[in-house]
């Protein structure tokens, strides 16, 4: 009979911490639900970068996950660099699409919400603009070596719009 009420209490405390979590999560949402539509992604299925789309979070904010238009959720993805702006293809969630004239920078970095890295340049971090809001996206190339010439490229991006 203890074994039955200590595995019952532990089941009871775990269901009681997703059940928080999932609350916490709906409420972040409805804070964050005035953010405007993202835009709609090209027709174009270029492949780029391999790796993970970490998640978006407010500029700066590093912590400030966002939880709308499925921009928190962190997935196997591809960053393809294009004329038009940078695509992430997402598997299990909805690809991501930031024009180019949305961009406003880009760094490598060692973390953001739900990922730090051993490296301090393990991230490559866009901060981009949208409905009047300033957000960072973090993606993970599967290869290191892809850090620095993705950075570059949308380095490059960004600077050739501006001039």
């Amino acid at each position: 009979m203890k074994t039955f009420l200590g595995i019952a209490g532990t089941v009871l405390v775990i269901a009681a911490g997703y059940y928080a979590m999932w609350r916490g999560w709906r409420n972040r949402q409805a804070r964050q639900s005035e953010l405007a539509p993202l835009p709609e992604v090209p027709a174009d299925k270029i492949r780029g970068v391999e790796g993970v789309y970490v998640a978006t979070t407010s500029a700066g904010d590093w912590m400030d996950r966002i939880a709308v238009h499925e921009l928190g959720v962190r997935s196997v993805a591809d960053l393809a660099v294009s004329e038009a702006g940078l695509i992430f293809h997402r598997r299990g969630a909805a690809d991501v699409f930031i024009p180019v004239d949305h961009l406003t920078g880009v760094r490598t970095d060692q973390g953001i919400a739900g990922k730090v890295t051993a490296e301090k340049s393990g991230l490559v971090v866009v901060t981009w603009s949208h409905d009047g809001k300033e957000l960072d996206t973090g993606f993970r190339p599967r290869r290191k070596a892809d850090t620095e010439t993705l950075t570059e490229s949308i380095a490059t991006l960004i600077g050739a719009e501006q001039s």
